[in-house]
C-alpha cells in the first residue's frame, strides 16, 4: 500500500513523543481525580471533554494542509493484507496442519505443484482460511481426526485416496518408530519392513526358536 514508517530515532521527535506521554499520564490522572471519577463508564463519559480541552490548549497547525492519504486502489485487498498469515508444509498426500487441525487439500494441478513445498496460509477476521501457493488459490477439507484409522468406516469416494494415502503414511511412520526402537531385532525389522503383522511375526520367531 505504499505506506512508510517513519519511526522517532532523532532526540528532538523522541522528546515530543515523550512529553506527550507525559502530559497525558500526569494531567488525565489528576483530571479524573479532581472529578472524582473511578470507573471506565465514567471516564469514557468524560474522555470527549479532556480531549477537546486538551487539543485546544496543546494543538498546533500544520506547516502544510496537504493531505498525503492515499485512495485505496482496486488491487488492494484489505482482507487479505490484514490477515494473519503464517507457511506450511505441503506433504505428498497433499495434507497440513495448521493450528492442530489437518487438511486435505483438493487435488488440482496446483495443488500437486505444491506438494513438498510451503504454502501459505491467510487466516481471516472471521475465522476462515485461504490457501495460497504463488499466485494460486489452493481449496481444502478438514480431515476428522476421528476420521483416520477406524475399521468399518465409510469414506465418500472423492476423498478416498487422500485417505487412504494419509492412512498409509501413518502407517509408515509407526513401522519405522518401531524399527527405530533399540529393543527390535534385526529380523524383527526385517519383518516390520515386509508388512508382516506383529502376531505372524512374533510366531515366526517362535517357529524359528523351535
Amino acid at each position: 500500500m505504499n505506506i512508510d514508517i517513519v519511526c522517532a530515532n532523532t532526540p528532538a521527535a523522541k522528546g515530543r513523543v515523550e512529553r506527550a506521554h507525559l502530559t497525558l499520564q500526569d494531567r488525565l490522572v489528576k483530571e479524573l481525580r479532581l472529578r472524582a471519577i473511578s470507573d471506565v463508564g465514567a471516564a469514557n463519559a468524560f474522555a470527549p471533554a479532556f480531549l477537546a480541552d486538551y487539543n485546544r490548549r496543546f494543538a498546533r497547525a500544520p506547516r502544510s494542509e496537504h493531505d498525503a492519504h492515499r485512495p485505496l486502489l482496486p488491487s488492494n485487498d484489505l482482507d487479505r493484507i490484514l490477515s494473519c498469515q503464517a507457511t506450511r508444509r505441503v506433504s505428498k498426500s497433499l495434507t497440513l496442519n495448521y493450528k492442530r487441525v489437518l487438511y486435505v487439500l483438493d487435488p488440482t494441478k496446483a495443488a500437486r505443484a505444491a506438494s513438498g513445498q510451503r504454502v501459505g496460509i491467510e487466516e481471516r477476521e472471521d475465522g476462515s482460511l485461504t490457501f495460497r501457493h504463488g499466485e494460486h488459490e489452493l481449496f481444502a477439507t478438514v480431515f476428522p481426526r476421528e476420521h483416520g484409522v477406524q475399521q468399518g468406516q465409510v469414506v465418500e469416494s472423492k476423498r478416498l485416496s487422500e485417505t487412504l494415502a494419509i492412512i498409509t503414511q501413518r502407517q509408515r511412520e509407526r513401522t519405522d518408530a518401531a524399527i527405530a526402537k533399540p529393543t527390535t531385532t534385526l529380523r524383527k525389522a526385517r519383518l516390520l519392513r515386509a508388512g508382516v503383522p506383529r502376531r505372524n511375526a512374533t510366531a515366526a520367531s517362535a517357529e524359528d526358536g523351535r
